[in-house]
């Protein structure tokens, strides 16, 4: 979930190790249609459709449309997707975990109404929602910028750039953790994800399912998400002497 190029559809994709989109069906399990071109602009599709890649057919998302220009209509029907399938005994219509997108190259305004909307209205029960503050290294040009502006030459900027940038992130952390948990319903955690639109990003891919596992409530759901992912065996390797 998220706002409109949060890079939502990017983390999915390296989730399941491909660079294919999507196929599409309804709750009903009949294809709706095959994605050509994506967008995640709002009123492009409803959230109640899954979306299985090929390339690991264990995994079902479900997608929001961006808030910040979404009707009154496309929230409200998010919310009661949500809420309904996060409490619902049926297992095979339940959601296991949210992934709530804030992109950090809108850094001068990381949380809008949207947001501040969602953790306030949105009882997400004991589906864990795990803020990712995507898009983690464009903090690397605004750290550019601030050395430029202190008189460093672009090579001495350069060459500091990666320090100010790790301090911007956790600054930006702070901040964003901060107005969020002063919400009604508060994420349970946050993880910065950095170059998730290069192939090779199964780093990131390990800490995003490693911090999805730890948030969930229960050791049967966790064993399940580790054995479903495929982008790292040595996560399997990891859990099982975590747990054991």
């Amino acid at each position: 979930m998220g706002r409109a190029n949060a890079g939502k559809t990017t983390i999915l994709q390296r989730v399941c190790n491909t660079t294919d989109l999507p196929e599409v069906f309804d709750g009903e399990g009949n294809k709706v249609y095959l994605i050509v071109s994506y967008t995640d602009s709002p009123g492009c599709h409803d959230i109640r459709n899954e979306f299985v890649f090929r390339s690991n057919e264990g995994f079902i998302f479900h997608d929001s449309c961006g808030f910040e220009a979404g009707s009154e209509g496309e929230f409200n029907k998010m919310k009661e997707f949500v809420m309904e399938c996060s409490s619902t005994p049926k297992l095979d219509k339940r959601i296991h975990a949210i992934w709530f997108c804030i992109p950090m190259d809108a850094y001068e305004r990381p949380i809008t109404k949207a947001e501040e909307r969602f953790f306030n209205t949105c009882d997400t029960g004991s589906v864990p929602v795990v803020v990712l503050l995507t898009k983690a290294d464009c903090l690397n040009l605004l750290a550019l910028e601030k050395l430029r502006d202190q008189g460093y030459d672009m090579k001495g900027a350069k060459a500091r750039a990666g320090y100010v940038e790790k301090t911007l992130l956790i600054d930006m952390q702070e901040c964003i953790a901060g107005q969020l948990h002063q919400c009604k319903f508060a994420p349970r955690s946050y993880l910065p994800l950095a170059r998730m639109n290069e192939v090779e990003s199964s780093d990131q891919c390990t800490k995003l399912i490693m911090y999805t596992s730890d948030a969930l409530d229960t050791v049967a759901l966790q064993k399940l998400l580790i054995s479903t992912q495929q982008t790292n065996i040595s996560i399997n390797i990891k859990y099982a002497l975590k747990v054991y």
